[in-house]
């Protein structure tokens, strides 16, 4: 299955699985960008419950712009905030100290565009779970995409996706399982045991 999904900032479970179950993968990287979904928001597990992080960005919805012309707005020093909550929500999790050397450069690195930011997020993941995948990216939008399998929707903040089986979460006893979080969150919590959860479970329906 050669399956058509965008990159998005720390994909969460559904598009990883997504990603790890085909064959080949190919980015969408030549759409507009909208307001209003994954492309700059991570959702991860925090003491109270879902917490969602964004990525800020300089955008206008009155002036239509590629996604990869989309800037990171750096002024407002994001990436602290961003570290600072994955490591009050995980530091206890069982794998936290074994990745975060390796994710370290996502919140030391400067990046200019929401894309470049997206993409190297994905391939450091990718290293961690140690996922050989070379993704192929588009060099147009097609609206019905002829060969290939069209996961785009789950790009969307109420893209529904049932049937994650429940895994040992950092603070299930307080708010139960969460599913469909950032890959971090899985990550954090099964460790090496991430690529082998993930290829038990069903495809997303689109």
């Amino acid at each position: 299955m050669k399956s058509l999904i965008y990159p998005t900032c720390f994909p969460n479970v559904a598009q990883f699985l997504t990603i790890v179950n085909s064959d080949t993968v190919c980015f969408e990287v030549s759409d507009n960008y909208q307001k209003q979904s994954y492309r700059n928001r991570v959702e991860i597990y925090g003491a109270n419950g879902k917490l969602a992080l964004t990525v800020p960005v300089n955008y206008s919805q009155k002036n239509r712009q590629l996604y990869k012309d989309v800037k990171i707005a750096n002024e407002e020093q994001w990436q602290p905030l961003l570290l600072k909550s994955l490591q009050s929500a995980y530091s206890m999790s069982p794998f936290f100290e074994y990745y975060i050397d390796d994710l370290m450069p996502l919140f030391e690195t400067q990046f200019n565009y929401i894309l470049d930011y997206n993409l190297k997020s994905f391939e450091v993941i990718a290293n961690c779970i140690q996922l050989d995948i070379k993704p192929e990216f588009t060099t147009d939008f097609e609206k019905n995409p002829v060969d290939k399998t069209d996961f785009r929707k789950l790009v969307k903040r109420n893209a529904e996706v049932k049937s994650l089986q429940p895994y040992t979460q950092v603070f299930t006893e307080k708010h139960g399982f969460i599913p469909n979080l950032s890959i971090l969150d899985l990550l954090f919590n099964e460790g090496p045991n991430t690529e082998l959860y993930l290829k038990r479970q069903q495809l997303p329906s689109i």
